[in-house]
């Protein structure tokens, strides 16, 4: 009975604790996020303060997204800092509880605070990010802008024409494409037409070209209003080809990876993104006992604030990795599933180890 009752004390501290600190990181996020957003954009036609502040809101989500391990390291700190520091995890030792029995409401708490963020908050953050990027494309569709990022590139063949197609930016998952270019060869590899078109919107069978300006060699360029051009791309295929995996929800990555695989593209990306958002939850469990071997003696044997500092400095450590080894299954230099569960499974056994050496000896 006093287990059950100490259980749900830790565990509603930890959920209270984490929600302000969720308020506090949105509130900071906000600010940094709408300024950069105003510095960005405030120069092109179209941009008013609230469109800054709507894009800074479907956009909120997805850099919510990458703070959740360290607001679960910090969470945990300060939770444990400041039952410390009370005397709380004093008197639950002295009741008999061990360190594994209280440390199980933080440990279930960061659980279920990584399943919020794979199931929940994913999803949203997946949509925002591609409303956002739909918004940003909206007004960077002025001609007198360039875009620097760089341009994904297609390549098609219908018939003896062979067509290379440019994009500043795409949208729709793919299926749309701004500031668009289509470069058009024959079968000796010479180039016979160049067409230059403000989007481009695959259809049936064909891509539907929107003001467009068409070139070719020796000859005066040529607008229209719009243009097909035959292609036998399929709407599935460019998806998958275009689509960015971190726009891509939860719920949709598996579908969308079988649908890839039978294109014969490779699934990569996209699995590591599956097993990256898969392995959430256990990096926070293991965020958390990182928070731990730093914080439950750090009242009673008056530990300085190097100490606390290395425990920051591990969960950087921890996430930095993760974050690096996670490119590497993007490219396809290691396993996807490998690349996610390795970092995830190498902490939780560093920090469980540790706490064993402290409490057991």
């Amino acid at each position: 009975m006093i287990f059950g009752t100490l259980w749900r004390y830790f565990f509603t501290r930890y959920i209270v604790t984490t929600f302000w600190f969720f308020l506090g990181v949105i509130s900071i996020v906000y600010l940094v996020d709408f300024s950069e957003t105003a510095g960005r954009l405030a120069g092109l036609p179209g941009y008013t303060v609230s469109v800054g502040l709507l894009m800074t809101a479907v956009r909120l989500p997805f850099i919510l997204q990458q703070t959740v391990p360290f607001i679960a390291l910090f969470v945990g700190m300060t939770v444990l800092i400041a039952l410390n520091r009370r005397r709380e995890l004093v008197i639950a030792r002295a009741a008999g509880i061990s360190v594994w029995q209280f440390m199980t409401p933080f440990v279930m708490g960061a659980f279920c605070v990584g399943l919020m963020t794979m199931l929940a908050l994913n999803p949203v953050a997946a949509w925002g990010q591609r409303h956002a990027e739909t918004i940003e494309a909206d007004l960077r569709g002025d001609p007198s802008y360039r875009n620097t990022l760089s341009i994904p590139w297609l390549r098609q063949s219908s018939g003896k024409d062979d067509t290379i197609i440019g994009a500043k930016a795409i949208l729709n998952n793919g299926t749309t494409l701004t500031g668009v270019v289509f470069i058009h060869f024959d079968s000796q590899g010479n180039i016979v037409l160049r067409q230059d078109a403000d989007s481009a919107k695959l259809q049936d069978g064909y891509w539907l070209l929107n003001n467009v300006v068409e070139r070719r060699p020796g000859e005066i360029p040529d607008h229209k209003s719009s243009v097909q051009v035959r292609t036998n791309l399929k709407q599935d295929f460019v998806s998958q080809r275009l689509a960015q995996p971190e726009t891509i929800a939860f719920y949709d990555l598996s579908n969308r990876i079988k649908v890839a695989r039978t294109f014969g593209i490779s699934t990569n990306a996209l699995e590591t993104q599956f097993y990256s958002l898969l392995s959430q939850p256990f990096l926070l469990v293991a965020m958390t006992l990182i928070a731990a071997t730093v914080s439950l003696k750090f009242s009673r044997f008056n530990q300085s604030r190097s100490v606390i500092l290395g425990g920051i400095l591990s969960g950087f450590v921890l996430y930095v990795v993760t974050v690096l080894v996670k490119a590497f299954g993007s490219s396809g230099v290691v396993p996807p599933y490998v690349a996610t569960w390795i970092p995830v499974i190498v902490a939780l056994a560093f920090g469980a180890t540790i706490l064993l050496h402290q409490e057991d000896g």
